[in-house]
């Protein structure tokens, strides 16, 4: 089974990667670099946006997609990239967080634009955008299904099995009694509807992004010193010309790549259904809100992780079917123990419990927001039924899911979740490439109103963007200026 799973994986994600990378580069030049241009939009719009009944204020958008981006991926990710890539792989991930950053921009507008509201609440993502913008319902039924079946049925379990692996290392927990934990706090949040959802990862994320960055700083300055071999060993690994790693370039890029994509999943479109429900004004707001959260993502958490492994020598690196080329933890997989090791190489005997809380925290917010993608992605398909029983009973397998991940091999539960990515992401990604127009005809909108110091309304009617059905009409009242005029 496992053999199997790892051959599917090449097959779904080597081609992928090229995908991934060209997707990022041409958005990022037909956007003309928006993720950096637009930077100090991003961060004025997280004190913007408005929260009501029906939807949720651009920060609860940001925190709530950061819940899904911000998990095992952002420390375990990290190590198993480094494990088969070698420390050239760090690089890899931040040249697709910076590329992804188009990519999330324009997936994120393109659920703003065609986001729809049901049963007093706004919902969107993948499915949505794919029936209005390519009028194939077919095809965002197979989306739906196939996010309905990662979210809830596939990713779960990575997230409960590193939960568990964290709390054995760390505290000698054993894994069914952390997996049957973290069943019991799950059901209570999810079974707490959506408020609880939102209330949950807009109070965690906040603070356990802004503390395990904190105690990553503080390893790098207690080592600081080794800042230049380790930016030396970083860029040489990943153009091929260190003397050790020069030979797995591939594995480099390749591994790099797919983790930053487990990570921050710009391109597979996990973002845009939590994008879809924030109460703006313009769709291209929400876009660079999420854009950012790319950002925050990999280039902060996720470097934190790497950083911390390379500059202590807490890692592994044995590339499939080699032989050893680094070997400073002898016996340990990667994963979580990798970081646990290298915190605990400053803060003795604090580092595994450190890791584990974080790890908890960070995969707990995740399986909440898997949860909210699941959701949405039932109530596209039930559109009109009435589908009470469906949400219980996804709820009901996603807990066994849970427990089950938690007590699995790590190696079987990582390949599982890695074929689901693969899966979505292709899908996603291949509908981008014809769904890009309408995201850069509002982008282009977005700018011209802020070149004439206007708050940006949006008129998709005018634009001519056909069935962005819940914005039409809502400019009528005309573009109002902003109290502060801030122009480019």
């Amino acid at each position: 089974m496992k053999e199997f799973l790892v051959t599917l994986n090449d097959w779904l994600w080597n081609p992928l990667v090229v995908l991934a990378l060209g997707l990022g580069v041409v958005l990022t030049i037909l956007t003309r670099g928006v993720q950096i241009r637009r930077l100090p939009d991003m961060l004025r719009q997280l004190r913007g946006g408005e929260r009501s009944e029906a939807g949720i204020s651009s920060f609860q958008a940001l925190t709530l997609t950061l819940s899904s981006r911000i998990g095992v991926g952002n420390i375990a990710g990290v190590a198993t990239a480094i494990a088969a890539g070698g420390p050239g792989a760090l690089f890899w991930m931040a040249v697709m967080a910076f590329l992804g950053g188009a990519t999330a921009f324009v997936e994120s507008t393109l659920a703003q634009i065609y986001k729809t509201k049901a049963d007093g609440k706004y919902w969107g993502g993948i499915p949505y955008y794919i029936e209005k913008g390519l009028r194939k319902k077919w095809l965002a039924v197979v989306a739906a299904v196939t996010a309905l079946g990662l979210y809830g049925v596939l990713a779960p379990g990575i997230q409960s099995n590193n939960i568990a692996a964290g709390f054995d290392t760390a505290m000698g927990i054993s894994p069914w009694i952390t997996g049957l934990v973290v069943v019991g706090l799950f059901g209570f949040v999810v079974f707490g509807g959506r408020k609880r959802i939102v209330a949950v990862a807009d109070t965690v994320v906040p603070i356990m992004a802004v503390g395990y960055v904190l105690a990553a700083l503080v390893v790098v300055l207690v080592n600081i010193s080794e800042v230049p071999d380790m930016i030396t060993l970083v860029l040489s690994s990943a153009f091929g010309t260190d003397s050790v790693f020069g030979g797995i370039i591939g594995a480099a890029i390749a591994w790099g790549v797919r983790r930053a994509l487990f990570s921050n999943v710009a391109g597979v479109g996990e973002g845009s259904y939590g994008a879809a429900a924030a109460e703006v004004s313009h769709p291209a707001k929400q876009g660079l809100v999420q854009s950012f959260s790319i950002y925050i993502d990999t280039l902060f958490v996720c470097m934190a992780t790497g950083l911390m492994i390379l500059i202590t020598g807490k890692y592994n690196v044995q590339p499939e079917g080699a032989a050893p080329l680094v070997n400073n933890l002898d016996g340990v997989a990667a994963g979580p123990a990798y970081t646990q090791e290298a915190i605990n190489s400053v803060f003795a005997g604090v580092g595994p419990h450190f890791v584990a809380i974080a790890l908890a925290l960070f995969a707990f917010t995740t399986l909440v927001a898997f949860y909210y993608i699941a959701e949405t992605s039932l109530t596209y398909l039930t559109r009109g039924i009435r589908h009470q029983g469906l949400q219980h009973g996804t709820r009901a397998v996603m807990l066994g899911v849970i427990f089950y991940g938690a007590v699995e091999s790590p190696d079987l539960v990582w390949a599982i979740g890695d074929v689901g990515y693969a899966a979505l992401a292709w899908v996603n990604m291949v509908c981008i490439v014809f769904l890009a127009k309408p995201a850069l005809i509002a982008l282009r909108d977005y700018d011209e109103q802020r070149r004439l110091g206007l708050d940006p309304q949006f008129d998709p009617t005018k634009l001519g963007i056909a069935n962005a059905d819940y914005w039409v009409g809502r400019a009528a009242g005309g573009i109002q200026e902003t109290r502060s005029e801030v122009r480019d």
